[in-house]
């Protein structure tokens, strides 16, 4: 039965909201990717702020200016000074007492309105240096809807407020003021309108190249696709008055989700500056991320500028400041973004870093991880690869490698792979890399029940008479079942002989055969110890895995025997069968 098409009628209501260009505007598509950091302009102390549930009171601004600072933002909008009294207040105290670092500029916004400006002056007076931010709304359905104004009319707003701004700065020679414009909601205007309006304040303040203007293009609604802003970007840098002399600075939203490729495209085509938030807070859908730009631009080589290489604790802070949490699937930052739980993910992860330790450690090329968690501060234990039920056996190999030195024969993985998988499953729930070793060992490592091998003293049999399968021999103390043996034999290597030993007790150990042997150090320190893994099948082909340790590589192999033997019996209770079978030929 066919299934009816799902429509949402209502899409014939929508019509692109965006203008593009007058003329093409496609050179920035020849550049593959941003080769330098932007001028970075944090605006999380207003943008942010204002969207908000509850916002920061004035002890949480102080305290997230200097968190910025420590970041590494050199240009902080710090608010509206008309809007509220703590706005205000805030600036005086960054003011008052000298809590702007040097080479710190702060930013602040007017509407084109005297007494706001007025005010605006007022808050920053005695500062060394700041960006006085104008802005008005130019776009097509504002002054359609909103101001009723015609495109003289609205220009004229932000031309008297440009003149404004430059007679009341003259009046402050102490202060290094820094002019910039926005014509707000730039994306839904026309460019030519936008252009004009742009080129008329540039005009009035006269930049030079020592003191540039910024010129603001806020998508303050993300209307297109990221491409379509960058070809408007580009038509405003090549037609812009006295080029030289403007700094072109971005401003996204993201509503349409596509804030960072906006952003990026557009530092392509011209961009000189971005105004963005942490992790994009801010109102409706959040401003373009500042810590998702700068970290792409880090993981194709390029220095962002900005520090990020505490990332959790740069999580924590904003968190604390906001109320908001970080998703865990957010790029570079949220707690789940390293994570691999796919076995196919974690084989890959685990061959590339082994492939990165072998050949080149300095450059960076692991399948499936961008950048290297360390340079973020996270750690690997527990953060890369995570063990659940959709985990495999490459993942749980490179954990107990990684954190315990065992390398896991290729042979056995499976086996403890699927054993993890199981027991995560069973439980519902993850796996941590301590768990996952405590299973391992309990189940793998020295198994000394009920066979228990608690002496042997090897001896090498080198005389002219000695058959080869008899050159060596073991004296051993044996505990199986509570009860104590005291064996010898001889056989062709020293698990031979081991093994001819235990024969010799009144439970039948032939009834099976080894499969495969192998060994190594656990670390490389002189002192370390051996690991040795063994695999033995019973008489119906049915395989056990046994692992030993000691200092005596020897000895470490006789310890993954016995826990091989051990585990075939868990598993078949071989020895009990094989007890009774002897106590029946006891008695006959």
């Amino acid at each position: 039965m066919a299934t009816k098409k799902a429509t949402m009628v209502n899409h014939t209501k929508y019509r692109p909201g965006y203008y593009p260009p007058p003329q093409e505007s496609f050179e920035w598509v020849s550049r593959d990717h941003v080769t330098k950091a932007p001028r970075w302009c944090s605006v999380d102390l207003r943008d942010g702020n204002q969207a908000l549930i509850e916002p920061m009171t004035l002890q949480e601004k102080l305290d997230m200016f200097k968190f910025l600072c420590r970041i590494g933002f050199k240009e902080i909008e710090v608010g509206f000074p008309a809007a509220s009294d703590t706005e205000y207040e805030f600036i005086r105290r960054l003011v008052k007492d000298n809590l702007i670092p040097d080479d710190v500029v702060i930013q602040v916004l007017t509407q084109s309105r005297r007494h706001i400006i007025e005010k605006t002056f007022e808050a920053l007076n005695g500062v060394k240096h700041a960006v006085v931010h104008l802005y008005n709304s130019v776009s097509y359905a504002q002054r359609q809807q909103v101001f009723r104004a015609s495109q003289d009319e609205v220009k004229k707003i932000a031309t008297d407020g440009a003149k404004l701004i430059k007679e009341i700065a003259m009046h402050h020679p102490d202060t290094h003021y820094q002019y910039e414009y926005s014509p707000e909601s730039f994306t839904g205007t026309e460019m030519e309108y936008a252009l004009d309006v742009c080129n008329a304040v540039i005009d009035i303040w006269e930049p030079t190249p020592d003191n540039k203007v910024i010129i603001n293009l806020p998508a303050t609604v993300e209307m297109s696709m990221p491409h379509v802003f960058a070809n408007q970007v580009e038509y405003m840098s090549k037609n812009l008055h006295n080029r030289e002399s403007v700094c072109i600075s971005l401003h996204p939203h993201n509503d349409r989700g596509t804030a960072v490729a906006a952003a990026e495209l557009g530092l392509l085509a011209g961009g000189d500056r971005i105004e963005g938030t942490l992790f994009g807070n801010g109102e409706r859908t959040g401003n373009v991320d500042v810590v998702t730009l700068a970290m792409n631009m880090f993981s194709h080589g390029v220095d962002p500028e900005l520090d990020f290489t505490h990332m959790p604790d740069i999580v924590g802070a904003y968190e604390h400041f906001t109320g908001l949490e970080v998703s865990p699937r957010h790029p570079y930052s949220g707690s789940l973004v390293f994570a691999a739980f796919s076995g196919s993910h974690q084989d890959a992860i685990a061959k590339g870093m082994n492939w990165r330790e072998e050949t080149d450690p300095s450059r960076w090329t692991v399948p499936y991880l961008p950048i290297d968690p360390h340079d973020v501060g996270r750690k690997y234990d527990g953060n890369v690869i995570r063990i659940n039920s959709q985990s495999g056996k490459g993942g749980v190999a490179y954990l107990i490698k990684r954190d315990h030195g065992f390398d896991i024969p290729q042979l056995m993985r499976p086996e403890v792979g699927y054993m993890m998988k199981g027991i995560s499953d069973r439980r519902g729930e993850e796996l941590s890399a301590d768990e996952i070793f405590e299973i391992f060992s309990n189940e793998y490592v020295n198994y000394f029940d009920p066979l228990d091998i608690t002496h042997a003293r090897f001896s090498h049999l080198d005389t002219t008479k000695t058959k080869g399968d008899d050159a060596y021999s073991v004296d051993m103390r044996v505990e199986l079942n509570n009860e104590i043996y005291y064996l010898k034999a001889t056989g062709n290597g020293r698990l031979d002989a081991v093994s001819n030993a235990l024969r010799k007790t009144e439970y039948n150990f032939s009834n099976y055969e080894f499969i495969t042997y192998s060994e190594h150090a656990i670390s490389a320190d002189s002192n370390s110890m051996a690991a040795a893994y063994i695999c033995i099948a019973d008489k119906n082909g049915n395989e056990y895995w046994g692992v030993g340790t000691q200092a005596d590589i020897i000895l470490a192999s006789v310890n993954a025997l016995v826990s091989a033997l051990n585990r075939m019996n868990k598993n078949t209770h071989f020895l009990d069968e094989d007890h009774a079978k002897a106590e029946e030929a006891k008695a006959v």
